[in-house]
């Protein structure tokens, strides 16, 4: 048997589910295949430094399956609809009698893979398929009375559950080296039109072992401190791993096992300090919007999970809108953030939910609009994750916010940024501020004049009753 493993958002040799049983199980050798889809990534709004790490990825890639004698091939596929033809011409290509790959979850996705399936088949093909992107698959977790999940803590106490009892999520090896074969590896291209990142490439090094890397250096050196520092944004109190793992250089069962000192638990809390516990619940709440994804489809297709905030009237206001994607809002804070994302591709955790919900709520700014500029500039760009947390800040989604609970980004700062470090950053506009006056400018008249920093577009006091009256309004329609 000769397999064809097709990779998708699964860039690694380790732990990769596909890849190690497809080598297992070949006595011919086996064959790799990625397939760029630029109108794929229009689609998706896939940010241009994203598509460019993906690419530095796929090099990477091809080198460590070279050593294993797995060639990858790399088809283009103008549009999605041609993907599910490229791999199978690619199967024939390489005489594989074989498709093997890992589940995609999100609407789309899942029906891509669906028409592939079925042309492979027709073909006399065999397919096989597996859950990989997450510990445990997203329908394996349910209520007792078979539901998905829409709250957290349930979903998290039986997603513990669950592990336990399947006796633990073991990473795999990598496969052994295959028997040789005269296909040649395919080029990497250098880029895609239509996709030229502005962000520095040398701020994310990629490939697998640059991953392995910093997970390690995460573990020994930051994760016991994570609960305490993950908030704070001018401290590097997060794991920085959130790329890697959205183009799959890195496996989530990974991650849950550099928790743990480098074994496999039985159970994934069981032992560990705040700072570890604290970040393995993390890794559980992207499986939790994943399942949610699943479970509720409609999320995927541009819809709130929540009806009733269907009904808030937004203001669609495209000068506010601009002004926040610009970082020019006259909120320090929020526009420091702002400009983070668009320098570096990548926004602390913290500073995502501030941002969103200034934009939602202060501006009332519909939440889609976010969501799209988001993933348009983030590098760990994923729909789950993404979706999940605008709709959080938003207030529209899965064990979401309280509408009434709205983040004062003043105080947000003052809390989190309290010397002003962050804000002076990025906003070098305000470096001749005192400490926590950075976040607070306008209150400081002389100073403020000073500099070419604007005023706020928006009052937070008014603007935060404002948004309180339309989802109260939205509330009495449903």
């Amino acid at each position: 048997m000769r397999p064809l493993v097709w990779f998708r958002s699964d860039l690694r040799t380790h732990d990769n589910t596909a890849l190690a049983r497809s080598a297992e199980a070949a006595d011919d050798g086996t064959v790799a295949l990625y397939v760029v889809s630029p109108g794929d990534w229009k689609r998706h709004d896939v940010a241009a430094c994203r598509v460019e790490f993906i690419l530095r990825t796929l090099k990477v890639l091809s080198e460590s399956l070279g050593d294993k004698n797995v060639p990858l091939l790399v088809r283009t596929a103008p549009t999605p609809g041609d993907v599910p033809r490229t791999v199978l011409d690619a199967c024939r290509e390489a005489g594989c009698d074989r498709v093997a790959f890992n589940r995609e979850y999100e609407v789309d996705e899942a029906a891509r893979d669906d028409e592939t399936v079925r042309l492979t088949r027709e073909a006399g093909i065999g397919v096989r398929s597996y859950d990989d992107q997450v510990c445990l698959p997203p329908d394996s977790v349910k209520t007792g009375e078979g539901k998905f999940y829409s709250v957290f803590t349930p979903y998290r106490k039986a997603w513990v559950t669950e592990w336990t009892a399947q006796g633990g999520v073991p990473v795999l090896p990598a496969p052994s080296r295959q028997k040789a074969l005269r296909l040649r590896p395919d080029p990497v291209p250098e880029e895609v039109e239509g996709f030229r990142s502005r962000v520095p490439s040398e701020l994310w090094p990629a490939g697998e072992r640059a991953a392995l890397e910093k997970l390690d250096t995460f573990a020994r050196e930051r994760l016991q401190d994570y609960k305490a520092d993950r908030d704070v944004p001018s401290k590097p109190g997060t794991s920085g791993l959130s790329p890697y793992l959205a183009v799959g250089a890195l496996s989530p069962r990974q991650c849950v096992q550099a928790a743990h000192g480098g074994y496999d638990p039985t159970d994934p809390f069981e032992g560990l300090g705040p700072g570890a516990a604290t970040w393995v619940s993390e890794i559980v709440w992207r499986e939790f919007y994943t399942h949610v994804l699943v479970g509720f489809p409609r999320v995927c297709k541009g819809r709130a999970f929540q009806a009733a905030s269907e009904a808030v009237e937004w203001s669609y206001d495209e000068a506010a809108f601009r002004a926040w994607c610009e970082g020019r809002t006259g909120v320090p804070i929020v526009d420091a953030a702002m400009r983070q994302l668009l320098a570096t591709g990548w926004m602390h955790n913290r500073l995502r939910m501030v941002t969103a919900m200034f934009l939602t709520k202060n501006l009332l700014v519909d939440w889609r609009w976010g969501e799209t500029f988001f993933m348009e500039h983030l590098i760990d760009g994923s729909f789950a994750s993404n979706n999940g947390g605008w709709q959080w800040s938003a207030s529209t989604g899965t064990d979401a916010a309280p509408y009434f609970r709205i983040f004062n980004p003043v105080s947000q700062g003052r809390k989190f940024d309290p010397d002003g470090t962050f804000v002076k950053e990025w906003v070098p506009e305000l470096r001749h501020l005192d400490g926590p006056d950075v976040h607070e400018p306008w209150a400081h008249a002389s100073l403020f004049e000073e500099s070419d920093y604007p005023s706020p577009i928006v009052d937070l006091g008014a603007s935060r009753l404002r948004a309180i009256a339309a989802f109260e309004k939205a509330k009495s329609k449903a």
